[in-house]
């Protein structure tokens, strides 16, 4: 029998883990015994991938999963699906379960990682007296909503009207991609944000953002809050804003954010920071022999110097590889975080990207840099070819020190992408002229002859 490593949660960040241990253990000739506790029937699926499977674009939720229980197992894991941890007792190295047929057991461990994951923020009002979900509203966060979605949509009895109206609540990148797919089922969309749609960009920006789903047809009622949901006797959702506005609707899906699940770890005593994820070190290390990954944890911003909650597949993926290594007696450091992030609106009629890293003008200010902006328009191909479109690109950088301190790009086809070469420069620490003067490539198809990036960069170095 071999040291039992205990992995609670089997998506990105669990199995990450789990592969990566039994990986290093091989390779040490160390014996581990690599047990996961995964309360749903999913593992391994691309959370990213749902609000496109909802909108028709992905043929089955089978197709967002990488790997499934069966290939986990064959590869060495044993995997206990429909099984729930409810405590950790750290004196005794030992987890309470309980199985979905209401089974209880205690699992030891010599080791625990806990890759919990987030969960959806849900408003009050979108529940029942007992506390479950109104029909017609959900969240976009699991496969188990998909599959909610992917039912209501196939079943015209939960469409009552000859105008099928959905409301997304929430305008950041859940709320963007969830608008986006009641756009490809026909819906007539609303939109409401108690703030700005994409409100961790620019205010600029962000209503360009705005304006092309205005322009796309959908309704975005921005500085709203809904407080209240009245059920019709037809089933329709009656929802009542704080400024005494009515909106009715078929389906009303809920991309207001996700919070750490952290509360199994918080429960033990385990160390929580202030956005409520788990403190790790960069090691991913909680305590001796307790580790966590994922969006449960905080992480590292290089820019602010401080911890922060980017609950994003890319940090869960790596984080969870390095505590693998870290379980049998590596040293692999997590590297911190910049807050690039990605994503898209499209219709048949409306394409925009969305990309940002680094931060935001507001966010400058609360750190203490003295942030300059500046917008440049520009065009992702050479003006003469036919696969040019339009991209705006708002470089943020310090007036004392010229360092760059973020960017933000809103654009056509091919637009989006542009900012890794900006995460890039940010990750080494650039100045504003640096990525001015960088060599990247130019062909006709593919950029301008200073690319759009780079000439935001100039432009704004010569601001300065």
């Amino acid at each position: 029998m071999g040291e039992r490593i205990l992995v609670v949660g089997a998506d990105a960040a669990g199995m990450s883990a789990a592969h990566q241990c039994l990986r290093s253990a091989a390779l040490a000739a160390r014996e581990v015994d690599v047990v996961v506790l995964e309360r749903t029937c999913d593992t391994s699926y691309s959370a990213c991938g749902i609000p496109y499977l909802v909108a028709g674009m992905v043929n089955s939720p089978d197709d967002l999963s990488a790997r499934t229980p069966d290939k986990h197992r064959a590869m060495g894991v044993d995997l206990r699906l429909g099984t729930t941890a409810v405590g950790i007792d750290l004196d005794k190295r030992t987890v309470d379960a309980l199985a979905s047929d209401g089974t209880a057991s205690t699992i030891g461990f010599d080791q625990l990682v806990l890759a919990t994951g987030a969960e959806p923020i849900i408003p009050d009002w979108a529940r029942d007296r007992s506390g479950d979900l109104l029909p017609g509203v959900a969240a976009v966060k699991t496969l188990d909503d998909a599959r909610y979605w992917l039912e209501v949509f196939a079943d015209s009895g939960e469409m009552r009207s000859n105008r099928r109206r959905g409301v997304v609540i929430g305008g950041g990148y859940i709320g963007v991609e969830a608008a986006e797919a009641l756009q490809q089922r026909g819906f007539d969309t609303h939109l409401v944000t108690r703030s700005r749609v994409m409100s961790t960009f620019d205010s600029t920006m962000s209503a360009r953002i705005e304006e092309a789903m205005i322009d796309d047809g959908v309704t975005v009622m921005t500085n709203t809050v809904v407080e209240l949901v009245e059920i019709a006797h037809d089933g329709t959702k009656i929802l009542h804003t704080a400024g005494g506005r009515t909106i009715e609707a078929d389906v009303v899906m809920i991309g207001t954010g996700v919070r750490p699940a952290s509360t199994l770890g918080a429960d033990a005593g385990l160390p929580i920071g202030d956005h409520l994820g788990y403190l790790t070190d960069d090691r991913q290390q909680l305590g001796e022999g307790i580790w966590a990954a994922g969006d449960c944890c905080e992480a590292y911003d290089r820019l602010r110097g401080k911890n922060a909650f980017l609950p994003l597949g890319t940090h869960a993926n790596k984080q969870g590889r390095i505590c693998g290594f870290n379980l049998v007696g590596g040293d692999r450091r997590f590297a911190g975080v910049l807050g690039t992030a990605i994503t898209r609106y499209h219709s048949a009629s409306a394409h925009i990207e969305i990309a940002r890293t680094g931060l935001s003008t507001t966010q400058a200010l609360e750190v203490g840099y003295q942030p300059v902006s500046l917008t440049t328009e520009g065009g992702t191909a050479s003006g003469y070819m036919a696969e040019r479109s339009s991209i705006a690109t708002h470089a943020i950088a310090d007036k004392g020190t010229r360092k760059l301190l973020g960017v933000q790009i809103v654009g056509g086809t091919a637009a989006g992408k542009r900012i890794d070469t900006a995460a890039a420069a940010l990750w080494g620490d650039m100045a504003v002229d640096d990525l001015a003067e960088m060599d990247l490539s130019y062909a006709p198809p593919f950029a301008t002859v200073w690319e759009a990036i780079q000439l935001a960069a100039r432009r704004l170095a010569d601001a300065l």
